[in-house]
């Protein structure tokens, strides 16, 4: 059976619209999936630190286009999107580091993320903010409150370390990173390409 790994940061506008649009795919293409939360901010200081050059020049057409698209692709995947807010960027630590408590349960993780981006994304929530994850979790049926302590674990900062450095060593510098075996995927636009690697049609 085919198997996809998904590395995400929460704080990612572009992964808010992979993580819908992949479901369709794993849906159809009988795929497995297993949520690898990472701590993207972790992956642009060590590889990919042009990010922060590009945001200190928000004029730049790069940049201009990019929001542009982001919005397309958001109509065209029929999501409701408020993005920037005065929120952006979100730090995100504790939020990924909550999805780190949770994953070795994919179904809670999988809940808790979709609440999470939907706060942030659909409904323009703060997400750095420790409240608003816990009410997130809470509505989730999980116990919000633990999950925000537990962010203070050794082993939960750990892991989240631990998450990102396997991303990075296997090559990637952005979110969302993609896996089918060893070839990496990068980014909502290349979802038809994970499609085909999933062995689904095009």
């Amino acid at each position: 059976m085919a198997h996809l790994e998904f590395f995400y940061d929460l704080s990612s506008p572009w992964t808010y619209l992979a993580f819908n649009n992949v479901q369709p795919i794993l849906a159809d293409t009988g795929a497995t999936v297993r949520w690898r939360p990472f701590l993207v901010g972790g992956v642009f200081n060590a590889v990919n630190q042009g990010v922060y050059e590009a945001r200190a020049n928000p004029m730049d057409p790069k940049i201009v286009h990019n929001f542009r698209w982001l919005h397309d692709w958001a109509r065209l995947a029929g999501l409701p999107l408020t993005f920037p807010t005065e929120h952006h960027p979100v730090k995100s630590v504790l939020a990924m580091r909550m999805c780190c408590q949770l994953e070795s349960d994919q179904t809670a993780l999988q809940q808790f993320s979709q609440a999470a981006f939907d706060a942030y994304f659909a409904r323009g929530e703060n997400i750095d903010a420790p409240e608003v994850l816990a009410n997130v979790a809470s509505d989730c049926g999980l116990d919000g409150e633990k999950l925000v302590a537990g962010t203070a674990d050794q082993t939960v900062k750990d892991q989240l370390r631990a998450n990102t450095e396997e991303a990075i060593a296997r090559g990637a510098y952005g979110s969302p990173t993609l896996f089918v075996g060893d070839s990496l995927y990068f980014g909502n636009d290349q979802l038809p390409l994970i499609r085909q690697a999933l062995g689904g049609a095009g």
